[in-house]
């Protein structure tokens, strides 16, 4: 997977070119969050499903800092060692940003930290119940590192209780390095998303892959049916796009009618919810899974 050119960068097909959304109340809100220092991964990843998560009152938070200690090469978040810090007044601040935004539901994430004995999941859980306590009625999905498959670290995220707990395995078996840095697994993630299911059945699990990396029809499938093995009950299928140019050339763009042939298989291999496009992300439509499960009783 070579590096490529400025040019082979910038030269996307139709459908991956989407305005961000400007004026009204989305310009307010994106205001009153500067204001206050508050950010949305929304916003920093210039993601442009944001109108659209906003307007369904859904938006994602990342936590634990900006600065990653891993190195993926797909992503575009930068790495270093943040020795240890950890700002507390992201508990309060996630807190604030549910008010700010009347957010039904908010996914929060982070950067990996293998600075920390626990990779950050004490304090991953501490924002999840915060957010249950002082808003009570607003769904909380997790996004997580793998915590190194430490047991006593992913209890603390599974003991918080979130809705949804989301370990994203990227890619396909044979594509895992180089696109994932060596510290993360193709195995190790299936290994958490087990965990979570064996020990915390009440609660959904999630997972995400990337293509156009130059990975086969098959292997995404077989990738399918070994997160289905392990009680997974939702997956997504996004583009993956070169950030830039000392991150890994992008294979092909699949098309929409690609989608959504992924789609269907996945619904066919047995998972309860599906998003599948060109600029679908882990978090896109996050709270469909719930809209769902209301309209079906559950």
């Amino acid at each position: 997977m070579p590096i490529t050119d400025k040019k082979e960068i910038t030269n996307k097909p139709r459908w991956l070119k989407v305005p961000l959304p400007k004026g009204g109340n989305f310009s307010k809100l994106q205001s009153e969050l500067k204001s206050r220092g508050l950010a949305t991964v929304c916003q920093e990843a210039k993601c442009p499903n944001i109108g659209e998560c906003w307007s369904a009152q859904t938006a994602t938070v990342m936590i634990l800092g900006d600065t990653c200690t891993r190195a993926c090469k797909f992503c575009h978040v930068k790495t270093g060692n943040p020795a240890g810090f950890i700002d507390q007044n992201e508990i309060k601040h996630t807190v604030e940003m549910v008010s700010m935004m009347a957010l039904r539901y908010i996914v929060i994430t982070s950067v990996d930290r293998d600075d920390l004995d626990d990779g950050g999941a004490e304090h991953f859980a501490n924002i999840i119940k915060a957010v249950h306590e002082n808003h009570p009625t607003t769904k909380v999905e997790v996004l997580i590192p793998d915590f190194d498959s430490k047991p006593n670290s992913m209890k603390k995220i599974g003991e918080a209780n979130p809705f949804v707990i989301a370990q994203n395995i990227e890619t396909v078996k044979r594509l895992t390095h180089p696109v994932r840095d060596r510290r993360a697994g193709y195995e190790q993630t299936l290994n958490a998303l087990k965990f979570y299911k064996e020990n915390y059945p009440h609660i959904a699990t999630k997972s995400s892959i990337m293509v156009g990396l130059g990975e086969t029809l098959e292997e995404i499938k077989q990738t399918c049916l070994d997160l289905r093995n392990v009680g997974v009950n939702i997956v997504t299928f996004g583009q993956y796009l070169q950030p830039s140019l000392r991150h890994l050339k992008v294979d092909r763009y699949y098309k929409p009618d690609e989608f959504e042939d992924l789609k269907k298989m996945a619904y066919e291999l047995g998972f309860d919810f599906v998003a599948s496009g060109a600029m679908v992300r882990s978090s896109y439509k996050a709270a469909d899974y719930f809209d769902w499960l209301e309209a079906r009783g559950n």
